[in-house]
Parts: structure tokens; sequence; C-alpha cells
């Protein structure tokens, strides 16, 4: 009664719909985000990572972000989609990591194209990028240790975050597709769409292509699906939006003493039981 069926991201991304994606980093935020319409689950490592008050810089090992996916795709009926940095190391980290993510029925992974560590892509520091050859290795590796066909590997090129051309980005991502991968994700941290534009307008369309328009926010969905996207991931808005909430209600309570005037904007008892399918789980009890 309680277990979820969900679609694969395979499937909604190669309907030709634009697929619409949320980040979460536990499964309270990911079934939120499914109830609000989302197609899909972005386990995010930036989330994930600061859920634990620690810095997006592969200082969490494979097994805490897997255990975040898992706990998310068991509470869902839409994929997830994890993000899995550089793939936590070399090939056989790379390896290990389809083989684990995919038998906890992960159905889509996410890998980046920079160095091991990595750092986040909006922070200062160094944004180095692994070689194209070493990197499509990677892909090749991902693409032949997967168990089901339905398995998808998307390829993240940072070369817009490295302050490349748009060429390199374009000539990464051939390269990735060439190696296998299902589909490639365009990053930018520009202030306007216009670098994911050009990108966009001398794409070949033989792969499906993500954004993530954090940086960009007033690109509206319709515009984005005209652009040509098929995939966008609003990766981060769930966490900012925590962020805010929780220091407001937290700071308004010490202000005044009580939660009296608060009460009518946050979320009730009642409303938490149901997010908990608490009844279901009674009845097995009854």
């Amino acid at each position: 009664m309680l277990k979820r069926a969900y679609p694969s991201f395979r499937s909604l991304a190669e309907k030709g719909e634009l697929v619409r994606v949320a980040g979460a980093h536990d499964a309270l935020g990911a079934v939120l985000a499914e109830q609000a319409g989302f197609d899909a689950v972005w386990s995010s490592s930036l989330e994930v990572s600061a859920a634990r008050c620690l810095p997006d810089a592969s200082v969490l090992t494979m097994t805490e972000y897997l255990d975040a996916a898992a706990n998310m795709q068991k509470a869902l009926g839409i994929p997830v989609i994890a993000d899995c940095d550089t793939g936590y190391g070399n090939n056989l980290n790379v390896v290990h990591m389809v083989h684990e993510y995919e038998a906890a029925g992960i159905t889509a992974v996410c890998m980046e194209d920079k160095l091991f560590p990595k750092l986040n892509s909006f922070a200062s520091g160094d944004q180095t990028l692994l070689s194209t050859e070493g990197f499509c290795s990677k892909i090749r590796a991902a693409k032949d240790a997967q168990a089901t066909e339905e398995f998808f590997v998307v390829a993240r090129t940072e070369a817009l975050i490295n302050g490349l051309s748009v060429d390199v980005a374009l000539e990464r991502s051939h390269a990735y597709c060439d190696a296998g991968a299902d589909a490639v994700l365009i990053h930018s941290k520009s202030k306007t769409k216009d670098q994911v534009e050009e990108f966009l307008s001398r794409w070949d369309g033989r792969r499906p292509v993500v954004i993530v328009p954090t940086t960009y926010p007033d690109w509206h969905v319709d515009d984005i699906a005209k652009a040509g996207v098929s995939v966008v991931i609003y990766a981060n808005q769930g966490l900012r939006a925590t962020v805010a909430s929780l220091r407001e209600t937290f700071e308004s309570i010490c202000r005044h003493g009580d939660s009296t005037n608060l009460e009518d904007r946050i979320a009730a008892v009642s409303d938490v039981f149901e997010l908990q399918k608490l009844k279901e789980w009674q009845k097995l009890d009854a």
C-alpha cells in the first residue's frame, strides 16, 4: 500500500515535452515538489551538503548522497535525477556509483566535467575541467556499467563556469554525446541567458539539453521550451526558501515570546501527518 510506482526519467526526457524538475535534499521537500506539479526531483548536492551545514565541495561521500537520493525516491511517484558531481573520483568510482544508484532505484544521474574534488559552480575558487577525453572515458564507463536500458546519464559541461567559450562548451558536449551520454547539461553563472541561448541555437539536437536557470531566473518556462530545452532544473530555490522561512519563523518566536502571530502562516500539524501518510500507516496496525 505504501510502495510508490514511478516512471523512469528516460520516459519523461524522451516524450518531447519540457520536463520541469525541482531540487530537494530530503523526502519531505521532494514530496512537496511532486505535490506542486513538478515532473521529477533533482537530488541536489548543494542542498544535501547544505542540509548538513557542509560545503558543496566533495566533502560528503557517495554513500551519504546516495542515501539522500534513495530516501527521496522511496517517497515519490515521480523519478529522481541524482546530482553525482564528478562521479566521486575516477572511472572505478563512476562504475561503483552507477551500480549503487541503479540498485537503489534511481533511474538518472548527472556527472560534471570538473576535476575531483569539485567546488560548487557558483563559489569563487578552482573550477578546472577534466580533459575532454578524460570525461568521455567516465561517460563510457558509466554507460558500460548500467544494468538496464532505462538508466539515463546526463553529461554536464562546466566550460562556461570555467570562463571558456560557447564554442568549447559545444565541442565538449558533442564529444560527450559521441561517448554515449543520454543528455547534456549546459551550465552558466551569467546574469543573463545569452550564453545558454547561443548554445541552444547552435546545438544539433541529437540529445536532450538540460539547463539550470539559477542566475538567470527571469526566463519563463514557455520561452525555455521554445528555445529547445528538454529539461529545466530549479536546483536550489527550495533550499533558499527554507532558509528564509525558518529564519523568519525562529526569529519571530524569539522576538515575540510565543508563536501566536505565526500560526495562520505555518503548516498545521495535521498537514504534517498527511505528508507522513500517518493514516495509511495506522491502517497497517489495525
